[in-house]
Parts: C-alpha cells; sequence; structure tokens
C-alpha cells in the first residue's frame, strides 16, 4: 500500500464536528499507511459530487448532521454508487451503533472520539478498501 496519500471526506453540518474527527484520525493513522489529506463537507451537494467523481478513498460521515444525516447518506450511497468508497460513520450514542450497521457503514465511530480507536478504524477501512485483484 506504501507512501500514496489517500483522500479522506469528512462530512458534517458543523466545522467543529469535522475538526475532532479529523484531528482525532490524524494525518498518519497508521505507519503502514501514507499521509492523508483531508476533505471537507458542510452539505450534501458536496459529498455526492466527491464520491460520485470517484474523487475520495474514504469518507467518514457525522450521522447527527443535518438536514439530512449520514447514516442516511451512507444507506443512499451505498446504494447508488457502483464503486462506492468504504464509508464510516460517527454517531454520538453507542446505542446508535445498529443505525449504521444498517446504513451498510464499513465502520462506525463512537463520540466522543478516542485518537487511538478512530485512528486504528480508520487504518483497517482504509487498508481493507478498494484494493485491486492481485494475481500471484
Amino acid at each position: 500500500m506504501g507512501e500514496q496519500t489517500k483522500r479522506i471526506l469528512v462530512f458534517s453540518h458543523k466545522a467543529e464536528v469535522r475538526d475532532a474527527i479529523i484531528n482525532a484520525v490524524g494525518r498518519r493513522p497508521a505507519a503502514d499507511l501514507g499521509r492523508v489529506e483531508y476533505v471537507e463537507a458542510a452539505g450534501i451537494a458536496d459529498v455526492l459530487s466527491e464520491v460520485d467523481a470517484g474523487a475520495v478513498d474514504l469518507a467518514i460521515l457525522d450521522g447527527e448532521a443535518q438536514p439530512t444525516g449520514g447514516i442516511g447518506l451512507t444507506r443512499q450511497l451505498k446504494n447508488e454508487i457502483t464503486d462506492c468508497p468504504p464509508i464510516v460513520v460517527s454517531v454520538r450514542r453507542k446505542d446508535d451503533r445498529w443505525l449504521a450497521t444498517w446504513s451498510q457503514a464499513d465502520a462506525v465511530l463512537v463520540h466522543p472520539l478516542d485518537p487511538l480507536t478512530a485512528a486504528e478504524t480508520v487504518a483497517g477501512v482504509l487498508r481493507a478498501g478498494r484494493v485491486p485483484a492481485v494475481n500471484g
């Protein structure tokens, strides 16, 4: 996988939530991954544009975003985008993890975000993400 920079889309209508996610995951979530570059989105149109263009390696969506939350948006993307990137949903309550599972999210982060857990979760999803098949 090496040193290639990964693009992570972070969606929330609140700048402070986007900042909390970016700070928790960090610029290099694991030693075996390259650095990450963040693309911030405050609205659905930006998310749809970036994901539809294939411009991101991973999306982290705020399950509590308004007026459309990341849980419903995740389900929409997973069902409508042919080569949908992996998606991590952040939720406020542990009890909402089942909703994120229903949405077909690849992983879930629970607030308050623990930097070690957030980085490990994102690194694991990036490693398992859209990996081309290699024979031999």
